[in-house]
């Protein structure tokens, strides 16, 4: 299972379970697997299903119109996918597509119901990862007006990085101001998630190779220096 190994990244879902309460969800539904662009859960769609994402990763999008797809997030293994549809609260928002292999449950409402009541523990922690993605969508939607773009893909590249990137290993241990960032994005995708244009990514993207803040190649980036990432982010830099 590909889990965030940093120490100030988002923890999964099923991270934050106690052993007994994620083996007995584990053994819920249907296991399935899915190959690179598959879909698992269609926007305006009405099934009342959880999706455990075991192994691999997903994006998440959203139609804005007939020509313009919003990239709204990355999930990995160890996050749930579908949960407010599954909770019966309208059809699907979003549509959930696999970045390559993944392997995942599919569990109806009708088992969720009597684990969540036999596992309250897991009904908490499910209901504190919503409050932590309504604050994180509330924050990004506050970043579109109130910074510029280079600012907001700075701010996109630490939450990779945080979120899904390995540390650079050295013969001192994990260096985590060298990540590598374990998502594969294009240009496009980019423009997406920080609501701009593939152009001026591109130009913001050039400027941070240009400073040595990132390598790019093969829709993979690696950050050279997480703490000047966090000053062209105008985030804290964390003290050592």
């Amino acid at each position: 299972m590909m889990h965030c190994l940093n120490p100030n990244g988002r923890a999964a879902f099923l991270d934050t379970l106690p052993p007994e309460t994620r083996s007995a969800l584990t053994r819920l539904g249907t296991r399935l697997r899915y190959a690179l662009g598959d879909v698992l859960i269609h926007e305006g769609d009405h099934a009342q299903e959880l999706v455990v994402l075991h192994e691999g990763l997903v994006k998440v999008t959203a139609r804005l119109d007939c020509d313009r797809v919003l990239l709204r997030d990355i999930r990995i293994a160890g996050d749930v996918v579908g949960e407010v549809a599954a909770m019966g609260v309208g059809p699907r928002s979003a549509t959930v597509t696999s970045c390559g292999d993944v392997s995942a449950t599919v569990i109806p409402r009708n088992e969720l119901e009597p684990f969540f009541l036999a596992h309250p523990e897991a009904s908490l922690a499910l209901n504190r990862m919503l409050c932590g993605r309504l604050r994180r969508a509330d924050r990004l939607r506050l970043e579109l007006g109130a910074y510029p773009v280079p600012v907001r893909l700075a701010r996109v590249l630490v939450e990779l990085a945080e979120s899904y990137g390995q540390p650079r290993r050295t013969l001192r241990g994990l260096d985590w101001n060298r990540v590598r960032i374990e998502v594969n994005l294009s240009q496009s995708e980019f423009a997406a998630l920080t609501a701009s244009t593939k152009h001026t990514v591109h130009k913001a993207l050039t400027q941070l190779r240009k400073d040595e803040i990132i390598t790019t190649g093969c829709r993979q980036t690696s950050i050279e220096d997480m703490a000047r990432l966090r000053e062209a982010a105008l985030l804290r830099v964390p003290a050592a």
